[in-house]
């Protein structure tokens, strides 16, 4: 299995920036889609952001484009969410997620049902 572990959370003014890890397992990562998704208390988990196996295409939800920007570094396993221009309707749990067919199947960003690997989530919380 693919293990996924966020870091990089915590507290945070709004305004205010932070940027979240995502280290991952394995020797395949780099034909791994990636995502950032989040859940708010007492909401449905949400789409934040994607990006393909090599970095050459990224996918932003409207509430992270523009403020929000992923990447990853294959040569580390890492996947990263740099979170500028925070808002508190930013507050949520974080999860890094792998889409390992996405390479074969084909890539689509925000269906989560597409991701078979996550991790344990990352804590931010934004405030005013």
């Amino acid at each position: 299995q693919v293990q996924l572990v966020e870091s990089g959370g915590g507290l945070m003014q709004a305004g205010g920036s932070l940027r979240l890890s995502c280290a991952a397992s394995g020797r395949t990562f780099s034909t791994y889609a990636m995502g950032w998704f989040r859940r708010a208390p007492g909401k449905e988990r949400e789409f934040v952001a994607g990006i393909n196996w090599i970095a050459s295409m990224t996918s932003y939800a409207d509430s992270a484009k523009g403020r929000f920007t992923i990447s990853r570094d294959n040569t580390k396993n890492t996947l990263y969410l740099q979170m500028n221009s925070l808002k508190s309707e930013d507050t949520a749990v974080y999860y890094c997620a792998a889409d390992i067919g996405a390479v074969a199947m084909g890539w689509d960003p925000p269906n989560l049902h597409k991701y078979t690997y996550w991790g344990q989530g990352t804590q931010v919380t934004v405030s005013s």
